[in-house]
Order: structure tokens, then C-alpha cells, then sequence
């Protein structure tokens, strides 16, 4: 697969990723309306989960190679905060378990793919 296919199906699947916190968040605010910790964890993860689709977004026009794998740190930075939040939901019973458990294996494919990119990117800096 070219690199810009590879690109433009990563860019579809982080924007299906936020589409899904954004669904999640919406469903946690209407069933946890007086419940603190359930929205506090909802807020958290709606800034981490949809900023992953923006940093990927932002990493297609890096001025550079460090700038892109500076962009990619964030997204597995954000990845791994998203991560957390959601085994915490899980951990807690806040909401469906084969939901979060989907998501949380979205996460942890990203966290795979992004590491991986990282690595790539960096091994060319050597030539």
C-alpha cells in the first residue's frame, strides 16, 4: 500500500476513533447526569480521544521528519491517556462492557500502528 493510501485510511479510521468518543461521551452525559466521576472521565477522554484524529491531521503538513514524529508522540500520548480513561468506564461499570472493550482495542491497534510509524520514520533518519 502507497504511502498516501496508508495515510488516507489512518486519517479515516482516527476520525471514526473521535466519532466514537464523541458517541460515547454523548451517552455517558444522558445516563451519569449527577454522576461526577462518570462525566469528569467523559470530558477527559473526549479531549484525548478527538485529538488524535486532529494531531494525525496536523502531521500530514510537519515541516519536517522531527515534526512528525513529534506530532506522532502526541497522538500516542493521547492514545495512551484515552486507554486509561476507558478501563477506568470498564473497571467501574459505567456504561456497556462490549462497547468499551471495542474501543479499547481500537486504542490499542492505533497505539500499535502509531508506534510503529514512529520507528519507521526515525530509521530513515539515519540515511
Amino acid at each position: 500500500m502507497a504511502a498516501e493510501d496508508r495515510h488516507d485510511n489512518l486519517r479515516g479510521r482516527t476520525k471514526a476513533y473521535a466519532s466514537r468518543i464523541i458517541r460515547l461521551y454523548s451517552h455517558l452525559q444522558q445516563t451519569h447526569h449527577f454522576n461526577d466521576a462518570a462525566l469528569v472521565i467523559a470530558k477527559q477522554l473526549l479531549r484525548s480521544g478527538t485529538s488524535i484524529a486532529a494531531n494525525h491531521r496536523e502531521a500530514k503538513h510537519a515541516r519536517s521528519k522531527a515534526d512528525r514524529a513529534a506530532k506522532f508522540q502526541i497522538i500516542l500520548q493521547e492514545l495512551e491517556e484515552s486507554a486509561l480513561w476507558l478501563e477506568l468506564l470498564l473497571e467501574h461499570d459505567m456504561t456497556h462492557p462490549d462497547g468499551l472493550n471495542q474501543l479499547l482495542d481500537e486504542t490499542n491497534q492505533l497505539i500499535g500502528i502509531f508506534i510503529t510509524s514512529t520507528k519507521t520514520l526515525q530509521s530513515t533518519w539515519a540515511v
